[in-house]
């Protein structure tokens, strides 16, 4: 028998209001371990999924389940990660980091513990005590991401993380991102504008229209992983960048 799904949309609707509707009839199942890829126009409800996963948004029609529970029910297995890093100016990047873990009212040397773990990963050991004005905008992004994972979440909301940063640092934390994967069991959700960053990151990429959004085709990527600076020059990886960049352009003059 399959494995239950993690996250399942069963004909998701969404308007907000009496204005035109968000989404409309949106169906799919994501399954433990995925790297799901959302990619499409602007105002395909992008950011929108990513709030309904995690309860942030009522439905105005269909079901959502996370995890087997109502997503407002399973947020405390979720965490998420905006564009803009939103650390607390005032907290070094430990007490940044312990945020989540001190809202739990876990204990200090739980905290401690996380906390160093979760620097480890993001390979910010020697940062510690440094306050956010101290770090690069990389570093922040890190630090961010370090906080989201200190309390061991199933489900990773990832809004457009990497968008204001240069490239190099972005293609950077792309492979950090799927190295922490590979030693961490979450489940992910990336949106993303770039066709290429997409590609490389996730397994499943959904392709969304506009206009209502909808989920206009699901596209497999089998790279294998680990996935390096090598991917990026393989044939294949190029391929499927050129594939998706031809369907979003398709999608786009259709919506």
């Amino acid at each position: 028998m399959s494995a239950p799904p993690l996250v399942e949309f069963r004909d998701v609707a969404k308007r907000y209001g009496h204005g035109p509707p968000v989404f409309e009839r949106i169906s799919f199942v994501v399954q433990p371990g995925d790297f799901v890829g959302l990619i499409g126009p602007s105002g395909c409800g992008k950011s929108t999924l990513l709030r309904l996963i995690a309860g942030l948004s009522p439905l105005t029609a269909g079901a959502i389940t996370v995890d087997g529970l109502a997503p407002e029910t399973a947020a405390g297995e979720l965490a998420f990660i905006f564009q803009e890093p939103t650390l607390l100016p005032w907290l070094t990047a430990a007490k940044n980091v312990e945020v989540p873990l001190r809202l739990r009212r876990a204990p200090a040397a739980q905290r401690a513990q996380a906390r160093r773990a979760a620097l480890a990963l993001v390979r910010l050991s020697g940062r510690e005590n440094f306050y956010p004005r101290q770090l690069s905008g990389g570093q922040k992004m890190r630090v961010s991401i370090a906080r989201a994972l200190s309390f061991a979440p199933k489900i990773l909301l990832l809004d457009e993380p990497f968008g204001a940063l240069d490239e190099i640092t972005r293609e950077h934390l792309n492979e950090e991102l799927l190295a922490i994967r590979q030693q961490q069991a979450w489940t992910a959700f990336f949106v993303t504008h770039s066709v290429a960053e997409a590609v490389f990151l996730s397994n499943r990429l959904l392709v969304l229209a506009a206009n209502p959004g909808r989920l206009h085709r699901e596209v497999r990527i089998d790279l294998p992983y680990p996935r390096t600076s090598e991917t990026r020059q393989s044939r294949d990886y190029q391929q499927l960048v050129a594939e998706i960049s031809r369907l979003l352009r398709s999608v786009e003059t259709t919506a």
